[in-house]
């Protein structure tokens, strides 16, 4: 990567962060909205931290001298239910702190060369793990937004043709050695190393599951049949009284509606089905007679390819072209199943970048030969039976993170994720 290709994602991040919260009053980027997430103006100002901590701190860059913000910003010092109760800069006050600390990066950067010595800098390592901590924020504040009441302005659907559910299929994987993991100059320690792994044969299908085959289980009593639950999910879903897709409100006659950050619209039939927990993903599949694939199976059919013997950034190639793909805000929706042939992998599995996070049966581990870089709490304390794997990205998930090896992560009753889910079965 160059200095070049930095300040391009550098800005791009920052430019979508602008474009996201132009929208919103003073008021309602101090609110919090929901008790699973921050106010949206602690996200920003968190932002500018977390710059300020690696390209400034850590370059040995001049500072803000704003250390006091450590006992604010801290994520892993503040959880997200406490911080409405911090002394939390203003709007304004957080915007003027972002600008002030990327003046510096920039004027830092100016002189600086990258030292492929230094594995920071490394082909600017350290600058891809800020624009993509911007970028993965940009999308918990469309959480956010998708969970406060009030409606966010939408733009006109860029994907408003029906989908082609016609070829909608079970793909096979004829199992043997496959390669996972990502060598990507700003791979986040997670994907690494590289490494074959030997998969048994499976099956997975080409396409995620959608709102029209997800209502049918819901008609068929799938919330009321506790046989189809993982125990701890069946638990939930009744004491919580779950009965459909978080948004979701019955709009009589067996049809529904739903909430789209704030504006009530019919279920779109031929969408791929989010804001679902693990639970209900795994209910779904054992309802119809198949599992969730595993974390290395979707990977496998999302990025192998067969006839090099190797595996792809992006499922149809190493090269992101957005015709291929709904991620980066295109829509504030997934498009149509089908509607995107152009992004298919080698094996045939489409919608398999952006559209929406999927979940996987697996959970959230290290791959054999994990070195935690460059620090701990980025992966590491996550791993262990307590999360679940999600892969693919959404359709807010930039491209720069949305490539096939990337790892996302949650609790298995986390449903305001944009996440849906495709099955497998054993062959």
């Amino acid at each position: 990567m160059t200095k070049n290709d930095v300040t391009t994602a550098l800005s791009d991040a920052r430019e979508r962060t602008r474009r996201l919260l132009a929208p919103l009053t003073a008021d309602e980027l101090r609110a919090q909205h929901s008790e699973l997430m921050s106010p949206l103006v602690w996200d920003l100002a968190h932002i500018g931290w977390y710059e300020e901590l690696w390209l400034l701190r850590e370059m040995g860059a001049p500072t803000t001298d704003r250390s006091a913000f450590d006992e604010i910003y801290d994520a892993f010092g503040n959880p997200r239910n406490d911080r409405p109760n911090l002394p939390l800069l203003e709007p304004d006050a957080a915007w003027s702190y972002c600008n002030e600390v990327r003046e510096r990066v920039l004027e830092h950067l100016d002189g600086l060369e990258f030292d492929h010595a230094d594995r920071l800098l490394r082909n600017g390592f350290v600058y891809g793990l800020v624009a993509q901590h911007e970028l993965q924020h940009n999308e918990t504040m469309l959480q956010t937004l998708q969970l406060r009441a009030d409606p966010y302005p939408l733009e006109p659907d860029a994907f408003s043709e029906p989908g082609d559910l016609l070829d909608a299929r079970e793909l096979s994987f004829a199992g043997g050695e496959v390669t996972v993991g990502s060598e990507h100059d700003w791979a986040y320690d997670n994907e690494q190393p590289v490494s074959r792994v030997e998969l048994a044969p499976f099956s997975i299908d080409s396409m995620p599951v959608t709102n029209d085959q997800y209502q049918a289980f819901i008609a068929d009593g799938g919330y009321a049949t506790e046989s189809l639950w993982n125990p701890e999910g069946w638990l939930h879903v009744r004491t919580e009284q779950i009965e459909a897709p978080l948004g979701w409100s019955s709009a009589g006659q067996g049809t529904w509606q739903r909430s789209r950050l704030g504006n009530l619209e019919p279920v779109r039939a031929d969408e791929p089905v989010q804001h679902v927990s693990w639970f209900e993903a795994d209910a779904y599949a054992r309802w119809a007679g198949k599992r969730l694939p595993t974390e290395l199976e979707w990977e496998t059919a999302a990025s192998w390819d067969t006839d090099r013997s190797g595996a792809t950034v992006y499922p149809w190639g190493d090269l992101f072209e957005p015709e291929r793909a709904n991620v980066g805000c295109q829509s504030f929706a997934p498009s149509p199943c089908g509607s995107l042939r152009a992004g298919a992998s080698a094996l045939g599995c489409e919608h398999m970048t952006g559209d929406v996070w999927e979940w996987t049966s697996s959970e959230f581990r290290a791959y054999e030969g994990f070195e935690a870089f460059p620090y701990p709490e980025y992966s590491e304390v996550f791993f262990g039976p307590d999360y679940k794997s999600l892969r693919g990205g959404s359709w807010a998930t930039h491209p720069r993170v949305a490539r096939a090896s990337f790892r996302n992560w949650d609790y298995p009753i986390r449903r305001q994720l944009f996440v849906g889910f495709r099955c497998a079965r054993d062959v």
